[in-house]
């Protein structure tokens, strides 16, 4: 058994009328959207669905970014990615931002109607001349052609930054339903690699509706109180290989006996 399944011995898993709230980050919500069957084994049952890759290259673009808009925090002047595309505002400067930033804090809110404790941890915030914040999300990627946010799977990254806007709400802050990406498309038409990726860097607006969160938390509440475990959705990849392995191992079994 790899060190990642024994680890589910110490899994956060919910316990129906439990008194603590019970921690529910901005990608368990957008699990539970995805595949309510995969979010009910995950927090009811400790079995998650298997961990991706780490995007190291991802993880250093992000790094050098916060570096590059912190120096702008400090200093309180516009990043020149800002005048490039009018955007009138600084990053925000605030002593909690490293802790919004922190995947194991973040910024957190106790929804008092269901006693689960929302959290979600930023890339950066920008706020302008009203006052109004921006929730900043950084992407990277390397892609033929301009980069965007119209494929059907680039509805996480929507929902993930209307979850921040949301946190930031209920946290007391002033925000604005403009969002910004900052898109980076690592270049594959370079003459030569030269021990360095360049990048055309993009921001992207986007418009947040977090109406939709509310709602969502209290379905997740219900399905966490649920002793049954949820249908599968039609198009969970995950669920459906669950299915076929059981299926294919069961004939497989019946046929040797």
């Amino acid at each position: 058994m790899s060190d990642y399944y024994k680890s589910l011995r110490d899994y956060n898993i919910f316990k129906p009328g439990q008194s603590g709230g019970f921690k529910i980050s901005r990608s368990k919500i957008d699990l539970f959207k995805e595949c309510p069957r995969c979010f009910y084994m995950d927090c009811r049952l400790g079995v998650s669905r298997p961990p991706g890759f780490p995007f190291t290259l991802n993880s250093a673009v992000d790094k050098l970014l916060k570096k590059e808009f912190d120096t702008h925090r400090v200093a309180q002047t516009s990043h020149p990615l800002m005048e490039e595309y009018g955007i009138d505002a600084v990053p925000f400067q605030d002593k909690r931002i490293d802790e919004w930033r922190d995947t194991r804090r973040g910024i957190q809110f106790v929804h008092e109607p269901t006693n689960l404790l929302i959290m979600g941890a930023i890339d950066d915030i920008w706020v302008n001349p009203k006052g109004e914040l921006h929730i900043v999300d950084y992407k990277a990627t390397s892609k033929a052609g301009e980069v965007n946010l119209d494929a059907d799977w680039q509805i996480g990254y929507k929902r993930q930054m209307e979850v921040y806007q949301w946190l930031f709400r209920q946290n007391g802050f002033n925000v604005s339903d403009t969002g910004y990406f900052v898109y980076c498309n690592g270049r594959t038409d370079t003459e030569a690699f030269d021990k360095k990726i360049e990048f055309n860097i993009s921001v992207i607006p986007y418009k947040g509706d977090d109406s939709w969160v509310e709602g969502a938390i209290l379905d997740i509440k219900k399905c966490l109180e649920k002793e049954t475990i949820p249908d599968m959705a039609s198009d969970c990849d995950y669920c459906n290989y669950r299915k076929s392995a059981a299926q294919e191992s069961y004939k497989f079994t019946k046929k040797k006996k």
